[in-house]
């Protein structure tokens, strides 16, 4: 039995925007991104607490952040659409964060070095026409109702077969063309005495983009005094769907606009990975790691192995990979009682700056992409060219194409139940 029809484009909700699909193809230029650098970055990073000198991301002295938690938000621009935009920037201890409710961008995140040198250390665009656009690689994005992909945009589900619309080659990528990256979310400022924190709201309607079922998601980004960024997801449905969302922020913890991040070290708390095909679809298959270029289970540099010639890093032109974070065998985190539990994922360091990102998450996998397809071709925040490997981003998640591969954990929201998630991203030098 056939499932809903993927909508067509007039039936996208207000403030969204249809995204064209994606390929790994070279991407085009976005086109006068650089221009609005001086008035949009550059008052926010002096409000920050320092002057920007011209490097990417806005590197500067003086102290990053503020002393109690703070809050505030300013118009900036328009969706397609015409629906406004805010910009909130959230303040506490030495992080300071501004999130667009376009997308749910987190368009900078300051911190210090070991220095105390103060440098944006997350890819993104100065405006909004940048995210809007269909160029855009998620930068800083809220992914959802599905993030990563979905083999042939199709699934079953209770006896019937959803299709959903294709945007990357043969199948569907991060919940379709408008997927949650291209809406505006309702913010609310939840902030409390120790922490500024920022709620975000969405109803993706049902059949929006093939999906059964009304979802109603919340997302909270939390700051704490002690470099934490909390993300938490929550999200209900009124008709049984298949939900995985996760944030695609592009780090380099050297600063924005510095250079490649092959000389970070990454280390990741997993002994398997998911191998995929040439669609970079998982095949089923859980590897171990060990003596191949994935093993990150020691601290690691990227650009160690990268040019290795293997079948997987010809796949995906370097690391595009799921990894499965060692768990026990009744499906918790190995070491846990639940499998909510929050548990470590993986460590990221720049040897130069002192920079540290230890990433702890209730999920059970963890994308690593190493920023393949930047190309050189779009203009970042501090007004440099985004080339290859000048970013990579850390997706926590359940497995790709998991509503099509019973041997992964399931992705089905029924309702009554409420799908819950949290990802910690802690900062230290």
């Amino acid at each position: 039995m056939s499932g809903r029809p993927a909508p067509t484009p007039s039936s996208s909700p207000p403030g969204a925007r249809r995204r064209a699909g994606r390929t790994r193809l070279p991407l085009v230029a976005a086109l006068g991104a650089g221009v609005l650098v001086a008035g949009v970055v550059a008052p926010a990073v002096a409000a920050a607490g320092g002057e920007h000198d011209g490097r990417g991301g806005g590197h500067h002295h003086g102290n990053a952040g503020c002393r109690d938690p703070r809050t505030t938000v300013e118009p900036f621009g328009t969706a397609p659409d015409g629906t406004p935009v805010e910009r909130w920037t959230l303040c506490n201890g030495e992080l300071t964060m501004r999130v667009l409710t376009w997308g749910g961008v987190i368009q900078s995140l300051e911190f210090p070095d070991r220095h105390g040198h103060v440098d944006n250390v997350v890819l993104g665009f100065p405006d909004v026409a940048g995210y809007a656009s269909d160029d855009d690689p998620y930068f800083g994005s809220l992914i959802g109702r599905y993030g990563n992909r979905i083999a042939g945009g199709s699934f079953p589900l209770d006896g019937e077969t959803y299709q959903l619309p294709l945007n990357d080659g043969p199948n569907t990528l991060h919940g379709g063309p408008t997927g949650f990256d291209d809406r505006v979310w309702t913010a609310t400022d939840v902030s409390d005495r120790k922490t500024a924190a920022l709620q975000l709201d969405l109803v993706s309607a049902d059949g929006d983009q093939g999906f059964p079922g009304t979802l109603t998601t919340t997302v909270t980004y939390r700051l704490d005094d002690e470099g934490r960024l909390t993300v938490h997801y929550a999200a209900t449905t009124d008709a049984p769907t298949v939900v995985n969302l996760t944030q695609h922020t592009y780090w380099n913890l050297a600063g924005e606009g510095s250079g490649t991040i092959y000389d970070h070290e990454l280390q990741i708390d997993a002994s398997g990975f998911t191998p995929v095909d040439e669609t970079l679809i998982p095949t089923g298959e859980v590897a171990p790691v060990a003596g191949t270029p994935f093993d990150f289970r020691e601290p690691t540099a990227i650009g160690a192995r990268i040019r290795q010639a293997d079948q997987q890093l010809l796949y995906g032109q370097g690391y595009d990979h799921n990894w499965a974070l060692d768990r026990d065998g009744n499906g918790a985190r190995e070491g846990s009682d639940a499998e909510d539990e929050l548990e470590p994922a993986a460590v990221l360091r720049d040897p130069e700056s002192g920079r540290t990102l230890t990433i702890s998450t209730t999920e059970p996998g963890l994308q690593f992409y190493s920023g393949n397809f930047l190309d050189g071709t779009l203009v970042g925040t501090g007004g440099t060219v985004y080339r290859q490997g000048d970013g990579l981003a850390l997706e926590t998640q359940h497995f790709p194409d998991s509503p099509n591969q019973p041997g992964f954990l399931s992705t089905v929201l029924q309702p009554g139940e409420t799908y819950d998630s949290t990802t910690v991203f802690e900062l230290s030098h």
